[in-house]
């Protein structure tokens, strides 16, 4: 990648940001009519056209319904894809909307329709235009709300949701770049206001960005850090499945119980704490039925956790629980020198 962060992007740079997708079957883009999606689509569609045979590329556009003018900006996508020689399709999130928390809720119904389309279509990935700046904004969000070490990773360049591919070409390269090549073109684009929007998180971090930049933390350094942080995550995730082989090790004498994870209380007070936290994580989210666990609850388990056992190595060794609690849908209890992990009871309806 140039380090012109305001060069257009050549065909051979372009070439490399989508080199791993050209075996796919088929790829749906999601563009919104914002500078950066579209970009994605002209890069996309000029990429396939240089190959022998690519994939089969399907521009797809949500409509939240949240702004008057998102229908016109989905008409004015599907020009331009009909211009590029793709189908479009425009989707649209209906129903009521929440009052609070509807940035989460947008960008939920957003990959779900997404990868509705995808399967819709055959497509094995969708594209998303995340770019370098998206990267460091979601760093700096992920960092003021508490995120363990995975959620400081920031966005994976690939991830699967719903049993779609999830991937970001785009996501080494600056805004700026993309302005840059669409200029260079004579394509013209959407802008959203709500980018802009101060009553939402996103948009206020991204107005401190420059001020950030100015003492060193531009966005080229919060991704590198992003990219450190993952490169650790996943080393930690390697100790976690070592962890869990070993764990298994010690009970191959003991006939494993359905449904119920269980280990040996003073070999897993051994552990480091970080390897601790993510095997309950694991088993948790495994086992609970009220949705993933809270890192900040699951640290407070472990808390409880490591007094009972410190308590007594054998705690709990008269088969009564010296500590039950229940986390996520999931029932924790420590008895006979052993945790316990399984679905919990669904909870009694009030009046029933």
């Amino acid at each position: 990648m140039s380090d012109d962060d305001n060069s257009p992007i050549s065909a051979r740079e372009a070439r490399r940001l989508f080199a791993g997708l050209k075996r796919a079957p088929a790829l749906v883009l999601a563009v919104s009519g914002g500078p950066d999606s579209v970009a994605l689509m002209w890069l996309a569609a000029r990429w396939q056209r240089s190959l022998a045979r690519g994939p089969r590329l399907t521009v797809v556009t949500i409509d939240h319904g949240l702004r008057r003018e998102a229908a016109r900006e989905a008409r004015e996508v599907k020009r331009l894809a009909t211009e590029l020689g793709l189908p479009h399709r425009t989707l649209r999130w209906r129903g009521a909307k929440p009052k609070t928390g509807l940035p989460a809720a947008a960008r939920e119904a957003r990959y779900r329709l997404l990868a509705q389309a995808a399967r819709a279509v055959g497509a094995s990935h969708v594209l998303t235009a995340h770019t370098r700046d998206d990267q460091a904004e979601t760093l700096l969000m992920r960092l003021l709300r508490g995120s363990g070490l995975a959620g400081l990773s920031a966005m994976a360049s690939l991830s699967e949701r719903d049993g779609i591919v999830l991937a970001r070409p785009l996501l080494e390269v600056p805004k700026a770049q993309l302005i840059a090549t669409l200029r260079r073109a004579r394509i013209g684009f959407a802008d959203d206001p709500t980018n802009r929007d101060t009553a939402f998180t996103r948009p206020r971090l991204r107005a401190l960005l420059p001020l950030l930049a100015a003492e060193g933390g531009d966005a080229r350094t919060l991704v590198r850090l992003a990219a450190r942080l993952a490169r650790a995550n996943a080393a930690v995730e390697v100790l976690a499945d070592g962890a869990e082989r070993f764990l298994r090790l010690r009970d191959r004498g003991d006939a494993p119980q359905a449904g119920v994870r269980s280990f040996e209380a003073a070999t897993f007070a051994g552990l480091p704490e970080e390897v601790r936290l993510r095997l309950l994580l694991r088993a948790i989210n495994a086992l609970g039925h009220e949705g993933p666990a809270e890192l900040g609850k699951i640290e407070s388990l472990l808390a409880v956790l490591d007094q009972a056992i410190a308590a007594s190595p054998r705690a709990g060794a008269n088969g009564r629980p010296a500590m039950r609690q229940t986390l996520a849908g999931a029932l924790i209890s420590l008895a006979g020198g052993r945790i316990h992990i399984a679905p919990a009871p669904a909870r009694r309806r009030k009046g029933g």
